[in-house]
């Protein structure tokens, strides 16, 4: 792929799993990126001088991406910092697992205010004040093509933010700027083993041809195909990444 040398990039969520995946692949890819985390401080740190170490150009900016007013100063932080925004990689979120008769009014508005009205307000703010030419991606979940289990409320959050980003293309075409969803499937992260006992590890593991759950770094890589300028005829898709397992 081209380099994305002089291009700046916010990844929220981006503290750990497959967040900083993407993260450090955009940074070794030439981008400057917009480490955001909610309350990880020392896990987001720890990501910058990662990206440093090899070369890269980071910073770490911390904002509750449920909260408009914190996604502006995420932006405004951004352009005090480097100028421009050409990437925006929507990646924070809650997941919370439960039949949809055990889910509450207070865990329904916890997922939607994050996942779903979080993600809209940072499209808007992207939509507003990116170059042309930029690149928007938004992880999703592989529930939203399959259903789930226990998923009812979580995948419904997801599905939004497809739905926004399909739109949301159509919008944008004019400006060069393509918005697309990715859709991983089983992936060996943190927030993956505190959700999945062993036995639902084990059968999630046989839902891939490959046999194994997925790494962050795999849905990273096609998370920065997107953003790159060889994905520039590529919009208003959800592309899945999951081994097979969609």
């Amino acid at each position: 792929m081209s380099s994305l040398q002089g291009k700046v990039a916010i990844v929220t969520g981006a503290s750990r799993g497959i967040g900083r995946a993407i993260a450090e692949g955009l940074a070794s890819k030439g981008a400057s990126v917009v480490v955001n985390y909610a309350g990880s401080k020392d896990k987001a740190r720890e990501v910058v001088q990662t990206i440093e170490a090899a070369g890269g150009q980071a910073i770490a900016v911390q904002a509750d991406v449920s909260r408009v007013e914190q996604i502006d100063a995420l932006f405004d932080e951004t352009f005090a910092r480097f100028g421009r925004l050409d990437i925006l990689v929507n990646n924070a979120g809650l997941s919370i697992m439960k039949p949809m008769v055990d889910i509450s009014e207070a865990e329904f508005d916890r997922l939607f205010t994050l996942n779903a009205r979080g993600v809209f307000f940072a499209l808007q703010r992207a939509a507003a004040r990116m170059a042309a030419g930029g690149r928007i991606v938004s992880v999703t979940t592989g529930g939203t093509a399959t259903g789930a289990a226990g998923a009812t409320a979580y995948a419904g959050s997801k599905a939004a933010i497809e739905g926004f980003s399909m739109s949301l293309s159509k919008e944008l075409g004019a400006r060069g700027i393509t918005v697309n969803t990715v859709m991983p499937g089983p992936t060996d992260t943190e927030m993956f083993e505190a959700a999945a006992p062993l036995e639902m590890k084990k059968m999630a593991e046989q839902m891939s041809p490959f046999g194994r759950l997925g790494e962050p770094r795999d849905v990273a890589d096609v998370v920065i195909f997107l953003a790159s300028e060889e994905a520039r005829w590529v919009t208003g898709q959800r592309i899945s990444a999951s081994g097979g397992a969609i």
